[in-house]
């Protein structure tokens, strides 16, 4: 949208409520696309705004308002639920970015923003896992997938296996050519994950093939049955992208949650402790296995081969999936 009032107006021309104004100079920054990102940026705003309005906080809803002292202040907050265990590392520092992002689409420049969000929490991410990846038990995805079933969240059950059988984001899933996945597996045994994909890694350039088991056919031949009809992956031709995240994907969420599972990211993370055992005949370390320790070759390499499944460009981003080398 176009600026309400002129640009020294209440929160900077976008409106009389900071939690409204936002999410509105970040649509104009972006220009209307790049919805993930967007949706993100204005998750984590409305988390600060939250605070903005607390007695905790400073009580504003204007963003003129807003200094670096403010912002120092929410990353004092930040810190402290990070301490007391309620928030991870990299949760925080995404939101202080996100507040910066915010700040300079609603003030047009970079005057107000926190320089390094690690250095204002004083912490670094580790990118390392700490806990045990849910969805390894198959049997618990069974009932997932049952559970999603019974309530004719067919399409949603469909991202769960995907996820767990081959490793697929969330995205990736959605968008996977599934009659070209068919014909892969049927000819090759193995499949080519390429829609959808991050940081444009597809094409000739990027493949990222995956072996085919029973398994994974099972989860190419179920997506494909309750694919729409007329469609070559899990959107109608009437729909959007974000039509499947609203209406299919977050209330398979709910359902997954339901049943002790946070998100689909913990089956992605399920497959890559899955692959880890395939390879090295070890468990993954987040699971207790010692082959890092007792064989940092054959550690190595399972690593780089699971960073190549998982489209991932550095072997060391596969600590955040089965564990570190400790």
């Amino acid at each position: 949208m176009a600026l309400v009032d002129r640009r020294d107006g209440r929160n900077f021309g976008y409106g009389r409520q900071l939690s409204y104004a936002g999410p509105q100079a970040l649509k104009d920054m972006f220009g209307g696309g790049h919805y993930g990102t967007v949706k993100a940026h204005c998750d984590r705003w409305l988390a600060f705004v939250d605070w903005c309005r607390s007695v905790e906080g400073p009580c504003i809803n204007d963003a003129r308002l807003i200094d670096r002292q403010v912002l120092a202040n929410y990353a004092a907050h930040l810190r402290s639920l990070v301490e007391r265990g309620d928030l991870a590392v990299s949760t925080a520092q995404n939101r202080l970015s996100s507040v910066n992002r915010t700040m300079a689409a609603l003030r047009g420049d970079q005057n107000v923003k926190l320089p390094s969000p690690s250095k204002a929490l004083g912490m670094q991410r580790t990118g390392v896992r700490h806990s045990v990846p849910q969805g390894q038990d198959r049997e618990q995805v069974k009932q997932i997938v049952e559970a999603l079933c019974s309530h004719h969240k067919l399409r949603g059950a469909a991202i769960v296996l995907l996820a767990r059988d081959t490793g697929m984001r969330l995205r990736e899933a959605i968008l996977a050519d599934l009659p070209r996945l068919s014909r892969e597996a049927e000819s090759l045994d193995k499949i080519n994950i390429q829609d959808g994909t991050k940081g444009g890694r597809a094409g000739v350039s990027a493949p990222r093939w995956i072996a085919v088991d029973q398994h994974v056919r099972d989860a190419l031949g179920f997506a494909e049955r309750v694919s729409p009809a007329g469609s070559r992956n899990l959107i109608a031709p009437d729909e959007s992208y974000l039509n499947v995240l609203q209406e299919i994907v977050r209330p398979a969420r709910e359902t997954l949650q339901a049943h002790n599972l946070k998100g689909f990211h913990e089956l992605r993370a399920a497959y890559a402790c899955e692959r880890y055992e395939q390879i090295t005949q070890h468990r993954a370390p987040i699971n207790g296995g010692k082959c890092c320790q007792i064989d940092r070759r054959l550690d190595r390499a399972a690593r780089r081969q699971i960073s190549y499944e998982l489209g991932h460009g550095r072997i060391d981003v596969v600590a955040a999936y089965i564990g570190g080398w400790a």
